[in-house]
């Protein structure tokens, strides 16, 4: 299957007949047209006409094609190729897309849970923030973060406190670090004073946000992933990944299968989807928190070849990528979920999780940009 995105063809390895059962389509129930005028009511034979002038025109020309066209539903071609894309796709995946000022949302698999891996860094960025707004926390608030923090896989604040024997921030560069370098130790850290896995949840019930769990935290997830129970030693150099290295094979694909069955982390596309769209109209947090967290996002390094690179010159993106542990060469999460905006304006939710795919690293991406570049093709129509 040859996809096509940003004016260059990228080749996505052919799928043949694997195909998921279980196709979910979630597109938006949309509201049924507006009742047609009545018929014109002819006057009955030897009624005198009296005439009343001319009539009074509305000052707004009426349209004389379809009203607000990709507001109210989904363009059909973007529905038909979004399900294209998924069906042509091996593994389990999940795609949302959902018009962000308008009215509709198309899914393929968009009320399964996925692993989210680093995409739950923005819930507790939103955590944070709403302790903000409701006056707990400030952004200048600073924190110790020590060797008895320190993490696991992705952490380059780590070298500081190694260095340093311990590092303070502010709260406003934590988000900043955990966000755009996707950086586990920062967000952990946030976490820590936020309130822990308890708060975020909290703030995702308080908010109604469906969908989506909240896992451990960073050290649990990933030894739970593996087999493991965590030791604080495993955060130094390369032990985490030594140990996971004598862990019986039996016991991590065990593991790894129970996980990506029922994953501690996991969150629907859907769901996904409509968080994504709140925050952008501003109804998850305070105006000038929303403004805030959009301008982080947009500062994301992690991923420049997922949903981003299928979009065409002049559209925007801010997003979060999220990536697991490799077992085999199937990987337990690859996402990017975030809000594209058109040259117009127009503001759009894109999710495309992949729980498990047999397919390599450039695939994925490919898929992605297909995504997105078919979001971009079929604005407007």
């Amino acid at each position: 299957m040859k996809f096509r995105f940003s004016g260059r063809p990228l080749v996505v390895m052919s799928m043949g007949a694997a195909v998921l059962a279980g196709c979910v389509s979630g597109a938006a129930i949309v509201p049924p047209p507006r009742g047609q005028s009545q018929a014109a009511v002819r006057p009955p034979a030897g009624s005198v006409s009296v005439p009343i002038g001319q009539p009074i025109r509305s000052a707004a020309p009426r349209p004389s094609g379809p009203i607000d066209p990709g507001f109210r539903r989904a363009p059909a071609g973007l529905t038909d190729r979004i399900a294209t894309l998924w069906r042509g796709f091996p593994g389990k995946t999940g795609i949302a897309v959902q018009r962000i000022d308008g009215e509709w949302a198309i899914a393929q698999r968009g009320g399964d849970l996925f692993p989210q891996q680093s995409v739950s860094k923005l819930w507790v960025a939103l955590t944070v923030l709403d302790a903000v707004d409701q006056g707990r926390m400030t952004l200048d608030q600073r924190v110790r973060i020590g060797p008895e923090d320190l993490v696991v896989f992705h952490q380059p604040l780590a070298a500081r406190v190694r260095a340093e024997g311990s590092v303070t921030m502010n709260v406003r560069d934590l988000i900043e670090t955990a966000i755009t370098h996707s950086d586990n130790l920062a967000n952990d850290s946030l976490l820590r004073t936020v309130g822990g896995p308890a708060a975020v949840r909290a703030f995702i019930a308080k908010k109604d946000l469906g969908s989506i769990r909240f896992g451990p935290g960073e050290r649990l997830l990933q030894a739970g992933t593996a087999g493991m129970s965590w030791q604080q030693s495993y955060s130094v150099g390369r032990n985490f990944e030594t140990a996971r290295a004598a862990v019986p094979a039996a016991t991590r694909r065990a593991a790894m299968d129970n996980y990506l069955a029922n994953p501690v982390d996991g969150a629907s596309p859907a769901a996904i989807a409509s968080a994504l769209t709140r925050l952008a109209r501003g109804t998850l947090l305070s105006p000038e928190s929303t403004d805030y967290l959009q301008g982080v996002l947009s500062r994301t390094r992690s991923g420049p070849q997922r949903l981003k690179a299928g979009l065409p010159q002049g559209w925007k993106f801010m997003h979060k990528t999220g990536t697991g542990q490799n077992l085999g060469g199937m990987t337990a999460g690859y996402n990017d979920i975030g809000i594209a905006t058109a040259p117009d304006g127009t503001r759009y939710a894109i999710v495309v999780m992949m729980g498990n795919t047999s397919s390599g690293i450039p695939a994925r991406m490919a898929l992605m940009q297909a995504v997105s570049s078919a979001v971009a093709e079929f604005h407007g129509r």
